[in-house]
């Protein structure tokens, strides 16, 4: 592909056979945001990607997965992302909306997923910088407050019942405590005394670090 080009592809067959090659040829880094793991509608894509990737010379590049709760659905799923990070990939869940999938090779190439069912879904791949810089940059924001695999498995993420949650968007949205009390159904003591509780399950010092603690560990939703 030449610079600033953009082609559009349709189903994975057309993908790897005029995009495939861009795979094997990471240098660098391979960044990869996926709602889940269904881009693929057959099996053999998602392996033949794979084998072009250990096909390369894959010493040095960094892997980076990030993928929404959702592709932690069935145990299939989770297996394999546990065997992704034990080849030495890094994989985070996170709590904000992610596309159906984008892939970025070396800041320079993008592969974006679109709607549709799998077998028939669009890709497009472009090399403009613009467009790829962009999207990378949305990638690394969103990464830096997503958690690792191996922590959201273990269950380090504490469980928050609705009223906590309600409390925790109240917390979000700026609310001083007299109105969130009252939007809540509750009176200004127990309201208090509720944020005092979330926080101390965050393991959070003030309200804004109970804030972005909740983000990371995607319990905002």
């Amino acid at each position: 592909m030449t610079a600033d080009q953009v082609i559009t592809v349709h189903g994975d067959t057309e993908l790897i056979a005029r995009a495939g090659h861009l795979f094997a040829g990471t240098q660098r880094e391979f960044v990869c945001a996926a709602r889940d793991l269904d881009t693929w509608s057959q099996p053999e894509a998602r392996q033949a990607i794979s084998r072009r990737m250990r096909g390369a010379d894959t010493s040095g590049i960094t892997v980076d997965k990030l993928v929404s709760p959702v592709a932690l659905a069935d145990e299939a799923a989770r297996s394999h992302l546990r065997e992704v990070a034990a080849r030495g990939a890094r994989v985070r869940i996170s709590s904000a909306p992610l596309p159906h999938e984008t892939i970025i090779i070396d800041r320079r190439v993008m592969i974006l997923a679109g709607r549709g069912a799998p077998g028939m879904r669009e890709f497009t791949v472009t090399t403009s910088p613009v467009l790829v810089d962009g999207v990378y940059s949305l990638f690394r924001a969103a990464w830096e407050t997503a958690t690792d695999l191996a922590a959201y498995l273990r269950g380090d993420v504490p469980h928050l019942d609705a009223d906590s949650r309600a409390v925790l968007r109240a917390l979000g949205a700026g609310y001083t405590d007299e109105s969130a009390a009252r939007q809540l159904g509750l009176s200004l003591r127990t309201y208090r005394r509720r944020v005092a509780e979330l926080m101390a399950t965050l393991e959070a010092d003030s309200r804004f670090q109970a804030g972005v603690r909740a983000g990371e560990l995607g319990l905002t939703g």
